[in-house]
């Protein structure tokens, strides 16, 4: 709103020569991370009052691990507010007119309906294990990555067909494959479904999940940067995306409303984001990564959540139901290391050091090609 405001001004007068700010992306990503801090700032206490009175509270897993039962009771769905202040910042400081911000908003909502009506579900059944089967949240995640894929790999790819169906690695400059628009579309669907599930598991403990996102999220927001800037993908030896700085932004309003959420998620927690809030996230990172061809350095990137979906898949699907016993002492990650005896925040600092870490090696590959 504002961004089209200040461009329908700019002609009018020298008097609005100012307005001329809004047309520079590292401006309005600024002014996006802010707008998203102050909303959640501004909202959380009320929307946390407003979650209790109305008893949606967070249903406990039995997870095996004792100090879990501390936290039954309290207010779940604070995604809602992480949603919220990114429509906000991208309502004032976005380019409604982008492709690539309608896809990403367009993933971070149709995943966060899909976490909320999971919660809901669960405060009915009074039960962490009782809301959506697995079936049917895997169906409507497939949805969403079905038309996404077809979006990208079709006439509508945002990329241009040039583009469309190339695989780019890290760490080497040029496109390693050119997948065609039928395994490239099927790997963009498993991809986004992978991503999603994988930031769910990851969030089980205060603070977790959100700070590790804020890190991915912005270094895929400096990818965007650079990618949707002639100058700086050219001498980076980076595909040019037209429109992709757009993403910079959206990326920016993430990270404020992941700053202001954690000053109430951290240990210990007065609201958690629930699966609204990371399903939510983790179909974001899916579509940027996607739209910035970086599904490959998500792995990299997003290591924690990586080792997070697999500790929690190897135990279940292959030693459960396969082996019939545990393969580790509890899955997933961050729950057997609290069986190890490592206190809950040192077990969330230790993980947040360690995506930091991937989150500078990842930043790192901007030039190491």
């Amino acid at each position: 709103m504002i961004y089209e405001i200040c461009n329908l001004l700019i002609p009018v007068s020298d008097v609005f020569s100012f307005c001329r700010l809004a047309n520079y992306i590292s401006f309005r990503a600024i002014m996006a991370a802010l707008t998203a801090v102050i909303f959640i700032l501004i909202f959380s206490r009320r929307f946390i009052l407003f979650v209790h009175r109305h008893c949606f509270l967070d249903q406990v897993r039995e997870t095996g691990v004792h100090s879990a039962f501390d936290k039954r009771g309290t207010p779940t769905m604070g995604g809602v507010l992480i949603i919220g202040a990114v429509l906000v910042s991208m309502i004032l400081w976005g380019n409604w007119h982008s492709p690539f911000m309608l896809c990403s908003v367009a993933g971070m909502l149709w995943f966060g309906l899909l976490g909320l009506w999971d919660d809901i579900a669960k405060v009915r059944m009074k039960s962490g294990d009782r809301g959506l089967s697995e079936r049917r949240k895997l169906v409507l995640q497939g949805l969403f990555s079905l038309v996404f894929a077809w979006i990208c790999v079709g006439p509508l790819a945002p990329l241009g067909s040039a583009l469309a169906t190339k695989l780019y690695v890290p760490f080497y400059k040029h496109p390693l494959l050119d997948l065609g628009p039928y395994v490239y579309g099927a790997f963009i669907f498993l991809f986004v479904i992978f991503v999603s599930n994988a930031v769910n598991i990851t969030d089980g403990l205060d603070g977790l999940a959100i700070t590790p996102s804020i890190f991915v999220v912005a270094v895929l927001a400096i990818f965007a940067y650079v990618e949707g800037n002639r100058i700086y993908s050219s001498y980076l030896y980076y595909p040019f995306l037209r429109g992709a700085g757009e993403l910079t932004i959206f990326g920016a309003a993430f990270v404020g409303a992941g700053l202001g959420f954690l000053w109430y998620n951290a240990y210990p927690a007065q609201i958690f984001m629930g699966d609204t809030g990371s399903l939510a996230i983790g179909g974001t990172m899916a579509v940027i990564s996607v739209l910035l061809k970086e599904e490959m350095l998500f792995p990299l990137l997003g290591g924690l959540f990586i080792a997070e979906a697999i500790t929690s898949q190897v135990q279940e699907k292959i030693g459960v139901k396969w082996i019939g016993r545990r393969i580790f002492y509890r899955a997933p990650l961050h729950h057997n290391l609290q069986h190890k005896g490592i206190a809950e925040t040192k077990v969330v600092i230790r993980l947040w050091i360690v995506a930091g870490i991937l989150a500078l090696i990842s930043l790192a590959t901007l030039k190491l090609r």
